[in-house]
């Protein structure tokens, strides 16, 4: 299947296509602002990895640096191999996540909470063959994804909404599994688990990748401060997650520290044109030990 599309293309026919979808009002002054933040958007570094291969993610890698596939740092070519290898490593933290879903089959439904614009929804029913559904409050982030859909042929399976996911449309228990990737710091945990607890079928799979600031560094790091700015979020302790998954009949299968596996995607990335200025506090904080990347899998009882 061909996957190649660029963004300048999709975001043309998504400004294009007509739409009769019903836009919810946000719940909350905060829900007001994310959206018009993800609304408005439009950075580089989300959107020229996207167009390496036409999936558009929006979060970050996982893996060593390929630096044979980089070459010579003075070769006219070096820039554009970049970007494909710092997209190499976020397509790799995605098909870590994937990987912990447990076995799904091609009647099951996924639902991506916090979606963006569709990669991870994508690369799910690429591999699974299931419906994927898909919420953001971010109705760009929503159209462009069901337009790459519609451009794949997948629009039947893969379909993203403007939606809170704290409260979603979906019946009780019906998703085999459900996933947060670096979105769940938007958001009130203990709510958000009681959500996945009510869409997900007993003995279903929550996985979420995130950062957390670390609990025995005893507070929120000014590194981890300067994220939460950049970003408009609030950004979790580790141990607030496992204690609101406890809470919420989410009992941890998985619990992976990704921090050293995160570390060589963003040294790279300072590296290149597509800097957004909050690299240093990424790499300061993973080194410091006051933030960590972490992937948790959790079984619904």
């Amino acid at each position: 299947m061909d996957l190649s599309v660029t963004s300048t293309e999709l975001s043309a026919d998504v400004a294009t296509a007509a739409t009769s979808v019903f836009i919810p009002a946000p719940v909350t002054p905060y829900q007001g602002d994310i959206a018009r933040y993800w609304d408005r958007e439009a950075r580089p570094v989300n959107l020229r990895l996207g167009d390496v291969d036409g999936l558009y993610h929006h979060h970050y890698g996982i893996g060593d640096v390929d630096h044979t596939a980089l070459g010579d740092a003075t070769d006219s070519t070096y820039e554009k191999k970049l970007i494909a290898e710092l997209h190499r490593l976020e397509s790799a933290q995605a098909e870590l996540l994937l990987d912990h879903l447990g076995p799904i089959e091609g009647d099951d439904t996924l639902v991506d909470a916090g979606c963006g614009r569709g990669g991870s929804m994508v690369m799910a029913h690429q591999r699974f063959g299931c419906g994927v559904e898909g919420v953001t409050l971010s109705a760009k982030q929503a159209d462009f994804a069901n337009q790459r859909a519609r451009e794949l042929g997948i629009e039947d399976h893969v379909h993203a909404r403007v939606c809170n996911m704290l409260d979603t449309p979906f019946e009780t228990g019906r998703a085999a599994a459900s996933w947060n990737n670096e979105s769940s710091m938007y958001v009130d945990l203990h709510d958000l688990f009681a959500e996945h607890s009510r869409i997900l079928a007993v003995g279903g799979r929550y996985v979420t990748i995130t950062g957390c600031w670390n609990p025995r560094y005893g507070q929120p790091s000014k590194y981890v401060s300067q994220i939460n700015a950049h970003f408009e979020c609030n950004i979790h302790s580790r141990r607030e997650y496992l204690r609101a998954m406890a809470d919420n009949r989410l009992v941890p299968h998985a619990v992976i520290d990704l921090t050293p596996a995160t570390l060589p995607y963003w040294e790279l990335r300072a590296t290149s044109s597509l800097v957004t200025g909050i690299e240093e506090a990424f790499i300061n904080s993973y080194k410091d030990g006051s933030f960590q990347y972490v992937l948790i899998a959790a079984d619904r009882v």
